[in-house]
């Protein structure tokens, strides 16, 4: 152990006597190990936040649609953007005819499938545009997925009367209102008059970039204005410990109302917040494969560069490797010293990628305040090992060469 901590004594000497050869030698070191750091806290953040936003939904709850959700639905055929929606009536036949649901709560909206929203709003001479427009019921407040920040939430009875009352998003309040109280004030939305009753806290597990620009009305509220509006998503909350029994017995029903035939597929979609959660953990987990595949190219630089550098110096040091044998150094004694020095140079790339990498994080965090970056243990232990692989690996053969040496040769060299 002393022999190891000396020879590392002398590695660092080495390093400092060549403070810019030795920086630019594991530039691709600290490069590779900082993306591969900093890629994974993103990763590991937005993995969290995805996570929450879904959950937010209900962890024990189904989510129907008449397409498929989650971040690998896109591609969609032709024939599941044509699918008739999913209606009111179907909630409550799920309601009514399936013994292991508890609750099913419709939530309207006014989709485009092809586009972005084009639905606005204005308060006197402000506007707020590509508005996430939609109608449910009390339910949806009493599940946990809205927090009211100032006013309250619309009652039973004003989904039932068809009142025209509105809840807004924090992005809705800042672009129409400004500091103003919006509590009581009239807004235009697409041509027609609303009163806002309730202003929305942001989603605390909001995707990392995204607008809270919801508008919620009741539903009824929602399918009188909005007649055009023909979108459901049902969201199925079951009895405690039966969400496969009441998956089961929804998808029965819908097919029975949908007339699918026997041996036709689903012309519908069943999700649930863990399989959505997993989809996007595949997505992410390729990606992932695609950011260390790349990182690793500067790695690979980097381990040539300390090759090269190793290389040049057994040709600087002939003479003194030629006094170390006289004098009894082994070959392996040469091998371990030479081998070190390498493992020291790209272990300090390694360490400077990490704080390179940490960086990255602290930025990204504050960039998006939603998304809670952490460094995973196990992009650090990638690192640390990658580039202790690195020094072993590319300083084989110049700790080979320094140690095959011929004595009397390499005291001759000049």
């Amino acid at each position: 152990m002393r022999l190891l901590l000396t020879i590392a004594g002398l590695a660092f000497s080495a390093l400092r006597e060549n403070k810019l050869r030795s920086f630019l030698t594991v530039l691709g070191v600290i490069i590779g190990t900082g993306t591969i750091i900093g890629i994974g806290s993103i990763l590991a953040g937005l993995d969290g936040s995805i996570a929450g936003v879904v959950r937010s939904f209900g962890a024990n709850t189904a989510i129907v649609f008449k397409m498929r959700l989650g971040p690998t639905a896109g591609g969609r055929t032709p024939e599941e953007l044509n699918r008739k929606p999913l209606t009111y009536e179907d909630g409550l036949a799920i309601a009514e005819r399936c013994p292991s649901v508890d609750h099913v709560s419709p939530y309207l909206l006014n989709l485009s499938l092809r586009g972005p929203s084009q639905d606005h709003a204005r308060y006197k001479s402000n506007d707020a545009y590509q508005l996430s427009l939609s109608g449910t019921d009390e339910y949806y407040i009493a599940s946990g997925q809205a927090e009211m920040k100032s006013g309250r939430f619309f009652s039973p009875t004003e989904n039932e009367h068809k009142l025209p009352v509105v809840v807004i998003g924090e992005d809705v309040y800042g672009s129409l209102f400004g500091l103003e109280d919006p509590i009581g004030k009239k807004i235009m939305v697409d041509g027609k008059e609303l009163e806002v009753v309730g202003l929305m806290k942001r989603p605390a597990s909001s995707v990392p970039g995204q607008s809270d620009n919801r508008v919620i009305m009741p539903y009824f509220t929602m399918a009188k204005l909005f007649p055009q509006a023909k979108e459901n998503l049902l969201f199925v909350t079951p009895k405690e410990g039966l969400l496969p029994a009441a998956i089961d017995e929804l998808t029965a029903v819908l097919r029975q109302r949908r007339h699918v035939a026997y041996t036709a597929p689903d012309n519908f979609a069943v999700s649930t917040a863990d399989q959505i959660i997993e989809q996007f953990r595949q997505l992410t987990a390729a990606t992932g494969i695609v950011m260390v595949v790349l990182s690793s190219i500067g790695l690979l630089v980097g381990g040539i560069g300390v090759m090269n550098i190793m290389l040049v110096s057994v040709t600087e040091r002939t003479r003194e490797i030629g006094v170390r044998k006289a004098l009894g150094a082994r070959r392996r004694d040469i091998v371990r010293q030479f081998l070190t020095e390498a493992v020291v140079l790209t272990s300090t790339g390694g360490a400077l990628g990490m704080l390179l990498g940490y960086i990255i994080s602290l930025v990204s965090r504050l960039a998006f305040p939603s998304l809670p970056t952490l460094v995973p243990v196990w992009a650090v232990v990638l690192g640390i090992g990658v580039s202790v692989g690195i020094g072993l690996f590319f300083g084989i053969w110049p700790a080979s060469k320094a140690a095959g040496l011929d004595p009397v040769e390499a005291l001759r060299y000049e």
